[in-house]
């Protein structure tokens, strides 16, 4: 089944081209693309030896076409080419590992041209959850989660009508028993030392604030069709469970594994088989304990802002990504305090309603509005 990898420079990339390599025959590479990371981007291809390569930031450059057409790879560049490349007809399956709102064009190209899609990148439902689910009903496309949390619940979820709610396992990141005064002078390099896993540093960043988590109750509404108030978070320290599913007959249904973002990975690309991902295997024997606690909404007000934005639709969720986007950056550029992350969201998604989200040039304006009105309070806040 060739595979196109979006964002194969990145921590979801690496990972799947990790689980890619265990099974050589299994998973033919259509594509591997980065935004600008051309050198890292040709060693991989020299690598893995896809027939396209994209650089979705880099403009049209004949001298780096020549050194991707000797590593065995035709050489494309542009945003378009990553709609083009997903659209082809001889890719079947799409892992969507672009991080943010850049991801979602693509991601919705994928689900339109009916491809089986491994979705990575939760922005694209926060911001166009109905379109994008949409396109899938039309397409006959198939959209799996990779997210740890919700392929945890997707492997969980049997007989919707028995489902009482979804439990989705956050681990509380590096602050979760910090004291709140200390936040405000929390710095980029500690809120990036995630205490279980390793990732990129945007998403290091929204794992601290628990953002992360709110995309992720806004992912699983559309994923799972479930309702806002059927979708709870837990504080759970050690990253064993992943998620769970809560029957109406008082059944909880838990998936565990060591966290290794190569074992939803590996499940994603090969369901309904099972194959070896190279993570660790989990001993039982050798935990201390599993506790659970509910979060701190003092401590973790994004979470309550990403409830408040599922709440109200329209283009709120889209808005609210794009002033989390905004802020994360300035914070991790010294322009914006780490507590400052979440009063430029709540002060945009304030002076900014909602609007229907017809179509996607509809999210994509909101878009816009949110980062212009995101990047002015920032500023002010910096004055």
């Amino acid at each position: 089944m060739s595979l196109a990898v979006l964002g194969a420079t990145g921590s979801i990339g690496a990972s799947t081209l990790d689980v890619v390599a265990r099974h050589p025959d299994r998973f033919p590479l259509h594509a591997l693309t980065a935004n600008s990371s051309a050198g890292r981007l040709l060693e991989l291809c020299r690598q893995h030896r896809p027939a396209y390569a994209v650089l979705s930031g880099v403009a049209q450059d004949s001298a780096l076409e020549r050194q991707f057409s000797a590593a065995g790879s035709e050489l494309l560049f542009g945003a378009a080419a990553l709609e083009r490349v997903v659209s082809d007809s001889r890719c079947k399956s799409v892992m969507a590992g672009i991080v943010g709102a850049a991801g979602l064009p693509s991601t919705l190209a994928a689900v339109t041209a009916g491809k089986r899609l491994l979705l990575a990148n939760k922005e694209a439902l926060v911001m166009a959850g109905p379109l994008v689910m949409r396109a899938a009903r039309d397409s006959g496309a198939q959209i799996l989660p990779v997210d740890s949390e919700h392929n945890a619940v997707f492997q969980c979820f049997f007989e919707k009508k028995s489902i009482r709610k979804i439990v989705l396992t956050a681990s509380g990141g590096p602050f979760r028993t910090a004291p709140l005064e200390s936040l405000e002078c929390v710095t980029p390099e500690q809120a990036c030392a995630h205490p279980n896993w390793v990732m990129g540093r945007k998403i290091s960043i929204d794992s601290a604030t628990m953002m992360n988590k709110g995309l992720e109750v806004i992912e699983a509404r559309w994923i799972f069709d479930m309702a806002p108030e059927t979708i709870e978070v837990v504080i759970h320290p050690q990253s064993i469970v992943h998620s769970m599913v809560e029957y109406v007959d008082g059944s909880v249904i838990a998936q565990l594994s060591n966290p290794d973002m190569r074992v939803p990975i590996a499940h994603a690309l090969a369901y309904p088989d099972r194959i070896e991902s190279g993570a660790r295997q989990l001993d039982l024997t050798r935990l201390k304990g599993l506790s659970f606690e509910q979060p701190d909404h003092a401590r973790f007000p994004c979470l309550g802002l990403a409830y408040a934005a599922l709440r109200e639709g329209g283009s709120a969720p889209a808005m609210l990504n794009a002033a989390n986007e905004v802020a994360v950056e300035a914070f991790l550029g010294g322009r914006l305090g780490f507590t400052g992350i979440a009063r430029v969201i709540g002060e945009t998604m304030a002076e900014l309603p909602a609007t229907a989200i017809e179509g996607l040039p509809a999210v994509l304006a909101a878009d816009r509005k949110a980062r212009a009105t995101a990047n002015a309070l920032v500023m002010a806040q910096a004055a």
